[in-house]
């Protein structure tokens, strides 16, 4: 492990031998990622409202009027096109900043990455797999860019908030994707709040989802920028590619 002896912080792209890598500052994509996993959350939290607003009804269905009814699916369905927006711009930030935060660990230490860098994006893409691949990433990723001891090994960081991450996101799909399936099938008042209550499930869990992940975004980057820091990384030859 070598010392390079003048890297600045990652607010600006640390020089390497001509024609080398550069560290790349995710600072200001992290920045955005977290405001839009904000909106996400928010969008979340009027879901619920609307998801609530819906089961409560069915509670008093005998005394609800189909006006009521028709309005509150129409919240409901709001809330659902507030929740694809959101997730679809925060999706395209956050795969950015993905990948820019996987480029640097490979600078880091290049030992710990198994997987190259465009899986950071790919990933995301493919069936089934996706359910793997971008927390494999994530995970190497968190590892390359931990604090060095002094004899410059890499100190053990606990993944616990990777994997937390990883695993709420997952359920909240599987009973997102579950209560809609039930939702659109529903033909009975007991059948709809039934399914009501699994899509509450799934958009509290798609809530706790979005504020892990604010925190595993903002703990990668700040370890990312304190490694820059230090100017520890490994050796790179001159003349190596440059990250763009």
């Amino acid at each position: 492990m070598s010392h390079h002896p003048a890297a600045p912080p990652l607010g600006a792209p640390a020089p390497y031998p001509a024609g080398g890598p550069v560290l790349r500052s995710p600072v200001g994509l992290a920045t955005a990622v977290t405001v839009l996993l904000g909106v996400v959350a928010a969008c979340d939290l009027f879901a619920l409202y609307a998801d609530f607003n819906i089961y409560s009804l069915l509670d008093n269905v005998l005394t609800t009027s189909a006006g009521e009814l028709k309005r509150a699916d129409d919240l409901y369905a709001a809330a659902g096109r507030f929740q694809g927006l959101g997730t679809t711009a925060t999706a395209v930030v956050f795969i950015i900043w993905f990948h820019r935060v996987r480029g640097n660990a490979e600078i880091f230490t290049q030992d710990v990455c198994t997987l190259g860098r465009g899986w950071s994006i790919g990933g995301w893409f493919i069936p089934f797999a996706n359910l793997w691949l971008p927390f494999r990433v994530a995970a190497e990723t968190w590892q390359a860019s931990a604090p060095q001891t002094p004899d410059g090994s890499l100190r053990e960081v606990s993944r616990a908030p990777v994997r937390a991450w990883w695993i709420l996101w997952l359920l909240a799909l599987a009973a997102g994707r579950v209560g809609q399936t039930l939702y659109n099938r529903a033909n009975t008042p007991e059948s709809l709040q039934q399914a009501m209550g699994t899509v509450m499930l799934g958009d509290l869990l798609d809530l706790a989802a979005a504020v892990l992940a604010i925190l595993f975004v903002r703990k990668l980057t700040r370890m990312q920028r304190e490694r820059a820091e230090l100017g520890t990384f490994a050796a790179v030859m001159p003349g190596g590619p440059t990250i763009v």
